[in-house]
């Protein structure tokens, strides 16, 4: 465990190039921000989960059901969406 701070210092750069995606995929209109905001939801979600397991929060683990949950209902969202679109057409 001697490297846990590295990783924890990757979270960083992690969630803001997902954020960024997100955010360009939503400037530009597109569909398939619903799927970034998801991955965003996920690496937040594993991220937790690590720091958890790396500084011995193991009783609050389970809250990072959360952010996957949420980033299940994103790709819902998304599949929902693209449906509707296809009906439309």
């Amino acid at each position: 465990m001697q490297w846990r701070w590295m990783g924890v210092g990757m979270i960083v750069p992690t969630v803001w190039v997902a954020l960024q995606i997100a955010i360009w995929a939503y400037r530009k209109g597109d569909i398939e921000f619903w799927v970034q905001l998801a991955v965003c939801m996920w690496i937040t979600a594993n991220s937790y989960w690590m720091c958890c397991e790396f500084f011995d929060f193991e009783s609050m683990r389970h809250l990072a059901a959360i952010p996957f949950a949420l980033g299940f209902l994103c790709v819902s969202i998304y599949y929902i969406k693209r449906g509707q679109g296809k009906a439309e057409a």
